[in-house]
């Protein structure tokens, strides 16, 4: 049935319930309205707007409902969908936009990879090239002033000594900095290393305590998979760092079932609701590139929890 023909079915429904009353009901109508009469008139005007009202809502509720999702609806939140049930216009509009959303998640899905790939292509190229070219320059700076301060006179010893000192400091900050961009550890030693790695030089630069907790029986994981665990717990402890004013930090990566949990769980000031920065939007977006799924919740007591669930293929038998 179309939305129209609903429609006038309801309110005939009404209207013809109110004509039988009228038909068969001991009421008469005066020449001049007497005050019951007029009473009873009103009371029936009444009941059936009330009941018209009433059937309207229950028959275009299912709109009430596609309107709310298309106000909240977020791709990088899959599977928010509809039941439609039935057949009519209604049910068609609402298997349509179920359809449209689909789509919209595949090619949002498919365009976030090629850019997050590109973005990693870009991060892998600087690092090599920071790594190749300005800390070979700099590795040769430092040989060259140490040459400098053996051959020097005291007076301007000590001041190349500095020199070197701050140029040392320089080429351990480019280290850094290429190991954030492509974490080598990462592609050699595994998930369990480069983590280590990252919350050890976590704790080195912020004074944070940081709490590891890796299960031993972790499965063999892709390379993407891996790639992008390394990454929204990067970009958990650097939310932590700039935002929630926290003494301590606990990485943990265990597994579940068919699935690898991250949870990156602070003592911080905590959140009554994620803020969806750019850093978040980039946390979601890299979970729905493995198909996993991110949750920003409150953690217990007080701070932030990040949990990133990545599933894991079953081996064929």
């Amino acid at each position: 049935m179309s939305l129209f023909w609903r429609i006038f079915a309801l309110n005939a429904v009404v209207l013809g319930t109110a004509t039988a009353l009228l038909l068969w009901a001991p009421v008469t109508v005066s020449v001049p309205v007497l005050l019951t009469e007029a009473v009873i008139l009103v009371g029936g005007l009444a009941v059936m707007l009330v009941a018209n009202a009433a059937l309207l809502r229950l028959g275009l509720a299912p709109l009430d409902r596609l309107t709310k999702l298309m106000t909240t609806v977020d791709l990088l939140r899959p599977g928010q969908r509809l039941p439609a049930s039935g057949g009519g216009e209604v049910a068609e509009v609402i298997r349509t936009f179920n359809a449209m959303l689909e789509r919209l998640e595949h090619e949002r899905a498919t365009s976030s990879a090629r850019a997050l790939l590109a973005q990693e292509a870009e991060r892998r190229r600087i690092a090599q090239e920071l790594h190749d070219e300005v800390g070979q320059s700099m590795t040769a700076i430092l040989l060259g002033l140490k040459r400098a301060a053996d051959e020097a006179p005291a007076a301007l010893r000590e001041e190349l000594h500095e020199v070197q000192e701050i140029t040392r400091e320089s080429l351990d900050e480019v280290r850094r900095l290429v190991r954030r961009l492509r974490p080598g550890v990462l592609d050699d030693l595994g998930l369990v290393s480069a983590l280590t790695s990252l919350t050890e030089d976590f704790a080195t630069h912020t004074g944070l305590r940081v709490s590891r907790r890796f299960d031993a029986d972790l499965p063999a994981l892709a390379p993407e998979t891996e790639l992008v665990l390394y990454r929204v717990a990067q970009e958990s402890l650097t939310n932590v760092a700039r935002h929630a004013d926290a003494q301590r930090v606990t990485v943990a990566l265990r597994h579940a079932d068919d699935s690898v949990v991250l949870t990156v769980t602070d003592d911080g000031s905590g959140i009554e609701a994620p803020r969806e920065g750019a850093g978040i939007r980039g946390m979601r977006e890299r979970a729905l590139l493995i198909g996993g799924s991110l949750e920003i919740t409150p953690a217990p007591g007080t701070g932030t929890r990040v949990q990133l669930t990545a599933s894991v293929p079953r081996k064929q038998p």
